[in-house]
């Protein structure tokens, strides 16, 4: 019988990022029923090593089944009821689905755009609420993983929280890799995926929520419309009770549960600090290749870094070479910035000095290839000089004027 085993592959795009060798071990563990007491155990561990990760006391921490997605889901069909007031930022492809998933809860709707590359504008969303009496939830990207943008939230949830409403934070790309801090930041609903910074294959969406965002799920007037993704039964599984609602994904929890050991093992402010370091070692490199970054420094998010394509060179092209001669897979652009920027991820174990240098070397010589003159040996070097100086741990390298958009 031919073997359809794929080849291994060097994971620098979007997600899913390179899975750690122990948490692929996990994965291989006896398959244990749903309600074995081991298993149980495992599952208690799990939600304990979540609340570390998210920085929360939250009693209903857990990681849903299904993937990222799956926890925006769970935010809006358990929480948002017909005739709610949601405002959702929009400045990329994930907080346009946000908004089209309030929409399908039929909620009225309050867009808040910025452009893509670009962090929400406070003053724009609070011009918002001001013009929306009675909005119930705000929700935003915190890392906005079309573009690589990293949004400040503070001021997003002091001025949801001012006029009563809740907040509904995507943190797909950003759990494990930078601050969430649940608890600090006071959001109220959050959601994220398996498959970025956690080194975790795809398939769950760890999950969040307070005292306050329940007491609404408890006073809904209508019933959650989603089966699978109710909480007030799914919290019966994961709680004292142990109801049994669904199968769960046995072997992934395995998976997330020998991650989140490998996250506090490692230690948060150690990972920020690691995966702000190998980011600003990549940005370094690529400008020496004269290459420019989509998103400004004080915005740039560690875990993904938008590369804009050079006038002349093909997106497809080096994008198939790194592929087909290097092994490594790096992702293009969505909606509007689709075949205008290269997005690099560097998450999770993937965040690593080799990674970047090896990611450095090959698109140099490709570029070279396509015309687009650029030297190997001056971006490793950039990226060394980022490696080897103190200032580069607390502070990104200078951008020399050049990034914060890509000319069409």
């Amino acid at each position: 019988m031919h073997s359809m085993k794929p080849k291994e592959i060097l994971l620098l795009g979007p997600g899913p990022s390179p899975v750690e060798p122990k948490v692929m071990e996990a994965i291989a563990w006896p398959v244990l029923g749903h309600l074995d007491p081991d298993f149980l155990a495992i599952m208690s561990e799990t939600t304990e090593l979540l609340r570390g990760v998210f920085e929360t006391g939250n009693n209903v921490t857990l990681p849903l089944s299904g993937t990222g997605s799956s926890g925006m889901e769970t935010a809006f069909v358990n929480f948002v009821e017909p005739g709610d007031k949601v405002l959702v930022g929009v400045n990329g492809v994930f907080g346009a689905r946000m908004a089209d998933m309030a929409s399908r809860c039929r909620a009225e709707v309050v867009e808040v755009k910025a452009p893509w590359g670009k962090p929400l504008d406070p003053g724009d969303v609070e011009k918002a609420l001001d013009a929306n009496p009675g909005v119930k939830f705000v929700a935003f990207v915190q890392a906005e993983t079309s573009t690589g943008v990293l949004t400040p939230v503070e001021p997003l949830v002091e001025m949801a929280h001012r006029r009563g409403a809740l907040v509904i934070a995507d943190t797909v790309s950003s759990l494990g890799g930078v601050p969430v801090a649940v608890d600090r930041r006071g959001l109220d609903i959050v959601f994220s995926g398996s498959q970025k910074c956690l080194s975790c294959p795809p398939g769950l969406a760890p999950f969040t929520a307070n005292e306050r965002a329940l007491e609404v799920l408890r006073g809904r007037k209508t019933k959650v419309p989603s089966w699978y993704f109710d909480l007030s039964m799914i919290t019966q599984y994961w709680g004292k009770e142990r109801f049994y609602h669904h199968t769960a994904p046995v072997s992934m929890i395995y998976a997330i549960y020998m991650a989140l050991r490998l996250v506090k093992e490692e230690g948060l402010e150690a990972r920020f600090g690691r995966h702000r370091l190998n980011s600003d070692a990549l940005a370094a490199g690529l400008r020496a290749c004269g290459l420019r970054l989509l998103v400004e420094d004080a915005y740039r998010l560690p875990s993904l870094t938008a590369v804009c394509v050079p006038e002349g060179v093909s997106d497809l092209d080096v994008r198939g070479r790194l592929r087909r001669e290097h092994g490594i897979e790096i992702g293009g652009g969505l909606g509007e910035l689709k075949g205008r920027i290269w997005r690099v991820g560097l998450m999770g174990y993937g965040s690593r000095r080799e990674n970047v240098e090896r990611l450095l070397a090959a698109l140099c010589g490709i570029l070279n290839d396509l015309g687009f003159r650029c030297s190997a040996d001056e971006a490793l070097a950039a990226a060394a000089r980022v490696y080897a100086g103190p200032a580069a741990r607390g502070a990104a390298p200078s951008g020399g004027g050049r990034d914060g958009g890509c000319v069409k």
